[in-house]
């Protein structure tokens, strides 16, 4: 048997940890992955979709992903059912995380534009360090093609 769920996709909103009453760490958060296809003057549809994330896994995302970070995650379907208040049986389908990943910026590194906006009146002006994305041709230097690779 094989149960394996991969998405990719962003934070619905903010992980909140939570700890179990016997000490083991726990989130859920809801992912919104887009649709591959697009229908001819439609606009892209996304899915949304429940993760649970215990112990590691779980202080991992919450201390580096909130809402609209893009993140990877590799884990099981699950179901379980359970009594609403009501008394109606409710039935639940989630992605438990075993491995979740980056895939963009990290929390810490990243801001919203309304705070880039905000503080940019309080960022000092740096220098532009040296990069490859602002070289020129001239910057390199031909190789001659003889057959001696070092390798």
């Amino acid at each position: 048997m094989l149960n394996r769920v991969i998405l990719m996709g962003r934070l619905v909103s903010d992980p909140e940890l939570k700890t179990t009453t016997s000490g083991i760490s726990v989130t859920s958060f809801r992912i919104a992955v887009d649709r591959s296809y697009v229908k001819a003057g439609a606009e892209r549809q996304a899915d949304f979709f429940d993760i649970v994330a215990w112990r590691n896994t779980a202080e991992f995302v919450c201390r580096n992903f909130g809402k609209g970070s893009l993140i990877a995650v590799d884990g099981q379907l699950q179901s379980r059912q359970y009594q609403a208040k009501d008394g109606t049986n409710r039935t639940v389908i989630e992605v438990v995380a075993d491995n979740v990943s980056f895939t963009g910026e990290r929390r810490d590194q990243s801001a919203s534009y309304s705070q880039v906006r905000d503080n940019y009146s309080q960022v000092p002006a740096t220098p532009v360090t040296p990069s490859y994305s602002n070289g020129s041709v001239d910057d390199f230097q031909e190789m001659p093609l003889d057959d001696d690779l070092p390798f």
